[in-house]
């Protein structure tokens, strides 16, 4: 019985569209070149960071995000980088009684604007406000600190089958792999993926299957 939902938030909630976009306009190169340059260097192992390295080799990319925001060109996130389902999802869990978290690799201020869209969900956390990050097992007990319910009935949802499914299977978590964003098509037929309690392509599809295991 699933008593707890938590969520990943990149390509899971949130589209990354702006988050790519605004580092391509900050290093002066077209959006698709970046974007093509972050899923080559994924797909081959590396950081995605990495792709702002090749852009701009040498480059210090945390006193460049820091630079970013003394610009005021930093992050910013609103209603139209969330994914159309998502509110309606989250409202639906949150009614039917389950406790709804959102946890994932973000910044403080990934978080502050994650908190100020106000999204129907119990807690906000990210891999910055408690110091660790996925795939590390200390970020998945966070995760059921957070959630509030035994590993068995705590259910993490996320894109990303290395860094969300694995992880929180191997923590005792059930996991749903939600097939949406980059990272989520490129490893569909992976074995982390193939891990998952359920593979599913819409939060629509994740409210149906949750309230029934829940009844």
């Amino acid at each position: 019985m699933i008593e707890s939902v938590v969520f990943d938030v990149g390509s899971t909630l949130v589209r990354e569209d702006r988050y790519w976009g605004s580092w391509a306009d900050w290093l002066g190169v077209p959006r698709h070149t970046l974007s093509a340059l972050v899923g080559a260097v994924v797909a081959q192992g590396w950081d995605d960071k990495d792709a702002i390295r090749l852009v701009r080799p040498g480059v210090d990319v945390d006193a460049e995000w820091r630079a970013r925001e003394a610009a005021g060109r930093g992050e910013w996130l609103d209603d139209s980088d969330v994914y159309p389902d998502v509110r309606a999802a989250l409202g639906a869990l949150r009614e039917s009684g389950l406790r709804v978290v959102l946890a994932g690799n973000q910044t403080l201020r990934a978080g502050e604007l994650l908190r100020e869209l106000r999204l129907p969900v119990d807690a906000v956390a990210t891999s910055s406000e408690w110091g660790v990050a996925k795939p590390d097992p200390e970020f998945f007990r966070r995760v059921l600190e957070l959630g509030g319910a035994a590993p068995g009935d705590t259910l993490y949802v996320g894109d990303y089958p290395a860094f969300d499914i694995r992880p929180a299977k191997a923590a005792g978590l059930r996991a749903a792999h939600i097939r949406r964003g980059p990272w989520a098509y490129l490893w569909a037929d992976t074995a982390d993926a193939a891990l998952a309690d359920w593979r599913i392509d819409s939060l629509s599809q994740l409210v149906e299957i949750v309230t029934e295991s829940s009844v």
